[in-house]
This record gives C-alpha cells, sequence and structure tokens, in this order.
C-alpha cells in the first residue's frame, strides 16, 4: 500500500521543530560561552579548597539541581576526588550526620533561595565547614552564607517561559565538570588510576593495560641464540605463537617469525643456529603500555604477536587474539 505524500504544512512545521531546537541549542551554547569568559581566581580558590581538604565533598541540591549535584559526585569520586550526594530534604532529617569534619560542601542552586537546602547551609555555617554555592544569586541566602562562591551569568532558561531549568542546570553541569577535571589534573590521575575506578564497561577495556592479558613464564616463546633451529621450530610450534624469541645474556637480541623461516627456507635451514635466522630490532611495548595501543601497533606493522619487555628483558608475550577476547578494539 503505498505511502501518502508528505504535506507542505507537515514539511514546515519539520522545519519549524528544528529552528526551535536550534535556537535552545544556540542559546544554552551563548550561556556557557558567558560563563567561560567570566571564570576568575574564584574558580582557582574552590579549587584549592577541594584538593586540600582531608574529607569527602558532599555535594547537594534540590530538584533538577540535585540531579545536576547528584551526577557530579558521581564524575568527582569516579575521577580521583572523593565525593558523596547528599539529599536536603534528607539531610533535614538525620542525613545530616554523613557531614563530617574535614569535608566541604559543594551546593547548586541557580537561586540560591532553595528552602530544602538551608538546613544544610545553616549547619555547614555553624560547623565550619567550607562551603561552596553554585548559584547565580550573591544575596541569596547560600550565596550570603557560602564561604565561596561561584557565580552563574544572570541569563534566562532556554524555556520560553524561563520557568523551566534548563540553561542553568546545563551550567551548573559543566561548571561541575569543570571543577572535577581541573581537581584531576592537579591530582595527576594517571590512566592507571582511572581504570582502577573503572574496570568494566567499554572505559575499562579502554583502559586495560598489556600487563593485565599478557602471557608470562613458561607460556613465553624462548630461545638462546645459539639453539639450533629444530629446536626453535619445536618451540614456534608447541607455543603456537607464530614466533620465538631469541636471548642473548637474558636480553631480547630478536625474534623469529614465520616469515623469516620462509625467508631462509633451503637445505642448510636446519643447520643454523637462531642468531644467523632471527630479525634484531622487533616491535616491542613495555608492560604499561595500554592494550589498545598494543593492537594498534600490532595491525600497523600487520604482525599477530609482539614481546612485552622490562629493561630490555622479555616479561611477556601478548597476541592480537588476546586484545580481542578482552574486547579491546
Amino acid at each position: 500500500m503505498a505511502q501518502a505524500p508528505v504535506s507542505a504544512s507537515s514539511e514546515r512545521k519539520k522545519l519549524d521543530e528544528v529552528g526551535f531546537a536550534v535556537s535552545i541549542l544556540q542559546q544554552e551554547a551563548h550561556a556557557l560561552t558567558l560563563m567561560a569568559r567570566g571564570l576568575n581566581a574564584a574558580f582557582c580558590e574552590v579549587v584549592d579548597l577541594l584538593y586540600n581538604i582531608k574529607g569527602r565533598i558532599a555535594v547537594t541540591g534540590m530538584g533538577k539541581s540535585g540531579h545536576v549535584a547528584r551526577k557530579v559526585a558521581a564524575t568527582l569520586a569516579s575521577t580521583g576526588s572523593p565525593a558523596y550526594f547528599i539529599h536536603p530534604g534528607e539531610a533535614s532529617h538525620g542525613d545530616l550526620g554523613m557531614l563530617a569534619t574535614g569535608d566541604a560542601v559543594l551546593a547548586f542552586s541557580n537561586s540560591g533561595n532553595t528552602t530544602e537546602l538551608s538546613d544544610i547551609v545553616l549547619y555547614a555555617a555553624r560547623r565550619n565547614i567550607p562551603l561552596t554555592g553554585v548559584t547565580r544569586n550573591a544575596d541569596s541566602l547560600l550565596g550570603k552564607h557560602a564561604t565561596h562562591i561561584l557565580l552563574l551569568p544572570p541569563v534566562p532558561e532556554a524555556d520560553p517561559l524561563d520557568c523551566a531549568p534548563t540553561t542553568s542546570t546545563t551550567l551548573q553541569m559543566a561548571l561541575g565538570d569543570a571543577l572535577a577535571l581541573t581537581l584531576m589534573r592537579r591530582r595527576g590521575c594517571s590512566p592507571e588510576e582511572f581504570h582502577r575506578w573503572h574496570p568494566g564497561g567499554s572505559l575499562g577495556r579502554k583502559l586495560l593495560t598489556v600487563r593485565e592479558i599478557m602471557h608470562t613464564g613458561e607460556d613465553m616463546p624462548l630461545l638462546a641464540a645459539s639453539a639450533l633451529m629444530p629446536d626453535v621450530l619445536m618451540l614456534m610450534t608447541g607455543k603456537g605463537f607464530g614466533v620465538a624469541g631469541i636471548l642473548e645474556k637474558n636480553r631480547l637480541a630478536g625474534i623469529i617469525t614465520d616469515g623469516d623461516l620462509r625467508r631462509h627456507m633451503g637445505p642448510a635451514l636446519m643447520d643454523k643456529k637462531a642468531k644467523q635466522v632471527m630479525h634484531p630490532d622487533p616491535v616491542v611495548v613495555n608492560e604499561d603500555t595500554l592494550a589498545v595501543a598494543a593492537l594498534r601497533l600490532m595491525q600497523e606493522n600487520k604482525i599477530t604477536s609482539l614481546f612485552v619487555i622490562r629493561e630490555g628483558k622479555p616479561v611477556g608475550i601478548l597476541n592480537v587474539h588476546d586484545c580481542l577476547r578482552a574486547g579491546v578494539e
């Protein structure tokens, strides 16, 4: 059955809606640009504060700001700054006990006068717990009691009624990300640390190191440079990597691959020593190399295995199939 033709009015409606959506994105992008231009030393003071606290960062907010606060707390924790979310409503009914000496509070409220936040704000003030307020109203309850303020630019919400939290929550989220990543940068977070915090999912696979999936010990196909080729062939067949590592003084002097065997094929091959057949300077990696980088190296060099070395000595071997089995792509 043929589909009814799309009417001109329907097409105009779609174009109008796309145009409206574009205008929303442009408004929020403009607000982010304004905030970026206005960022100053106050931001660095907050970073100093959060970096130097002995405890954790208690992140709070109500309503849509609360959803932002929960996400910011998770981002902080996953990038090396211990943090937790405290719900303002629950705080008034006992959860204020979560706040400990040495903690700091990071509170999100566009108006700064959210009623539910008052107990946390006043509790922090009484206990000398440093409080950073993220708000666009410095004269609000939050603004007046905060030890540090990060002011949002005074821009309207993207909502045509200027009611629904839209632009304000975008600004809060982006500022929270900026704080978390600046703290991460200052802490010098390494890929290994980040992987420890994200062992699962695609992030975990992306941050796997060679050390975590390489073969070690007796699994490695290694022989002395003086070994005869029949022994090399037996080793390569038995280990199944299609390569043999050749050692001199316990250091990796070279490797022999299936390609090397074909190039040296002849009546005299079995009489030769490994050193005569191997090729020096093989492609190698160290054990801290990311598995995704090792896989890319194998693909670029059109090889299926490579040795992992530490100070010139082989400590493991990695095959392309090891990477694929681990979900590294």
